[in-house]
C-alpha cells in the first residue's frame, strides 16, 4: 500500500501547524489537495475578484509543486463561490490561463461563506503525477 504523504510548502506552515490540516495529502502518484483561498503572500485579499482566483491557482500551483507535480496534472477540481452567478465568467477567464485541455472534471458550486471574512473562492482538487498531457 502507498504511504500518505503530507505536502507542506514553504509559506504553508500554518495551515499544518495551528490549522492542523495538509495543503496536500500524496499518496502513491495521487495528490489530494485542500481547498486554497486567494490569500496573498502577505496575508491579504484583493477586492478584486479575478485577483483573488488567480491567487488561488497560483497558490495551487505551489502545492502541486512542492508535491512533484502540478497544475497540467489535476484531473478533478471543486471551486466554491461567494457570488458565483454574478463571477462565474471571470472566474472561467482566470481558470483558462492557468488549465488547458483535456479539461479536468469540475465541479463549480456557490456558498454563502468561506473560511475568511473577504475571500470570494476556494479551490480544492486531485491530480495525478504525470497524467496530464498540457503544454
Amino acid at each position: 500500500m502507498p504511504e500518505m504523504k503530507s505536502v507542506v510548502p514553504s509559506g504553508f506552515e500554518v495551515h499544518y501547524d495551528e490549522w492542523h490540516l495538509s495543503p496536500a495529502i500524496r499518496v502513491g502518484d495521487t495528490i489530494y489537495c485542500s481547498g486554497q483561498l486567494g490569500i496573498e503572500k502577505d496575508g491579504t485579499l484583493s477586492s478584486d475578484a479575478e485577483q483573488q482566483f488567480a491567487t488561488a491557482f497560483e497558490a495551487m500551483r505551489t502545492v502541486l509543486e512542492e508535491a512533484g507535480s502540478g497544475l497540467d496534472d489535476i484531473v478533478e477540481m471543486t471551486s466554491f463561490h461567494i457570488g458565483l452567478l454574478a463571477e462565474i465568467e471571470a472566474f472561467t477567464t482566470v481558470r483558462d490561463r492557468y488549465l488547458t485541455e483535456p479539461f479536468p472534471a469540475q465541479t463549480a458550486v456557490g456558498v454563502a461563506e468561506l473560511g475568511l471574512p473577504g475571500a470570494l473562492i476556494e479551490i480544492k482538487a486531485t491530480a495525478v503525477v504525470g497524467s496530464g498531457n498540457r503544454k
